[in-house]
């Protein structure tokens, strides 16, 4: 197996070695330029955590958890745009969207998608901007991110699924949270990754091998999939969604981590394919939802392949460009909003240090012990 599992991986390389070597060189000036980027990220989030998540998402909550997600949603939903104008018009990453042209609005979705690497899920971002939900999506992953200085209280604000990888962990947790997202007049976009990690070589080879030893498909381009995590959210969501949409994720030229997407060095374009399966579709039972999912990744699996050698995927330009003008619009309302917090946090009174200060120590144990208010009143 591990010979057959070896040449299978050989021949994704040679697919991937086809197209030219387009990469952009990390020069000073780009790692300049991505190091200000992360910068004026991480200080906007903390002026937006500080000043409007605290209020938003949890003196609010404790009168409508309805408002408080809307509202919560309008400023995040703000600076989460930060990030594929980042990409998209920084960096000049190209982002092809390709399959089902997906209706905009307030549509409840589940989203799955292949792992490629450890940036897939920004891309995700992209998309719900371009449908109107940025500030309305939501993750399952790994609590390990929700460590991160900063960005992890952002995270937990926005109120993403922690997981631990250990079913008899996260099946309460996930259940806990997600029987909180039923309510339909809340717009959801919940994304899952059901390979549990991100693809790499030795982890294709054990999956490979899982795979034979159980009569599985073998797969060369995408893990094995696991079906617990998306059994959970259909069984307590999948009458209160509308869809799942089936997402695939290729890079070219070369796979990036996030200090290349931060810097523009790569990926130079990505390709996005959607494809829309009403929620009815989808069976009901354990069982056959694994089927069903086994099928989704062996069609990903041909996908991919076929990415690898034509260098994109079938029916491509689906969504248009985004808007200069409204992301400048966008830039410039977070960068007034987080100029005015830092200087009434640097140059009022005492009491606003004091307030941040309390809302720091909140924040970090909010999110470390996963806890959030309870309505007093419903509204």
């Amino acid at each position: 197996m591990e010979t057959v599992a070896s040449s299978k991986m050989e021949n994704h390389k040679s697919l991937n070695s086809r197209d030219p070597p387009t990469n952009r060189a990390l020069t000073p000036l780009r790692v300049l330029r991505g190091v200000t980027c992360l910068m004026v990220l991480v200080l906007t989030a903390f002026m937006m955590l500080v000043y409007a998540g605290f209020v938003t998402a949890v003196i609010l909550r404790f009168f409508s958890i309805h408002y408080s997600r809307k509202i919560t949603s309008f400023f995040f939903g703000a600076w989460l745009a930060l990030w594929p104008f980042l990409f998209e018009k920084i960096n000049k990453t190209k982002v092809v969207f390709s399959g089902d042209n997906v209706p905009a609005g307030e549509e409840r979705v589940l989203l799955i998608a292949n792992h490629r690497t450890e940036v897939d899920w920004m891309y995700l971002w992209d998309l719900a901007l371009r449908k109107g939900q940025i500030g309305s999506i939501k993750y399952v992953l790994k609590s390990s991110l929700m460590k991160l200085p900063v960005f992890g209280w952002v995270f937990h604000i926005m109120e993403f699924i922690p997981v631990e990888r250990r079913w008899e962990v996260d099946g309460v947790i996930m259940h806990q949270m997600l029987s909180s997202f039923k309510g339909p007049q809340d717009p959801l976009w919940l994304a899952l990754f059901p390979e549990g990690t991100d693809f790499t070589d030795q982890k294709c080879i054990r999956s490979q091998k899982h795979a034979a030893e159980n009569g599985l498909p073998i797969l060369k381009n995408v893990l094995l999939p696991k079906t617990k995590g998306l059994c959970a959210c259909l069984e307590e969501l999948k009458d209160s969604l509308d869809a799942v949409y089936d997402i695939t994720i290729g890079y070219k030229h070369r796979c990036p981590t996030f200090f290349d997407n931060a810097c523009g060095v790569n990926p130079s374009e990505v390709h996005i394919h959607v494809c829309r399966i009403p929620v009815n579709d989808i069976p009901t039972s354990e069982d056959k939802i694994g089927s069903w999912l086994l099928d989704r990744f062996c069609l990903k699996d041909k996908l991919l392949s076929d990415f690898y050698l034509r260098g994109h995927f079938p029916r491509e330009g689906t969504e248009n460009d985004l808007s200069m003008v409204r992301c400048l619009m966008n830039f410039f309302g977070v960068i007034v909003f987080t100029s005015l917090c830092t200087f009434f946090t640097l140059f009022s009174s005492g009491w606003f240090k004091m307030y941040v200060s309390l809302v720091c120590a909140y924040l970090a144990s909010a999110t470390y012990f996963n806890i959030r208010p309870c309505p007093l009143l419903a509204m």
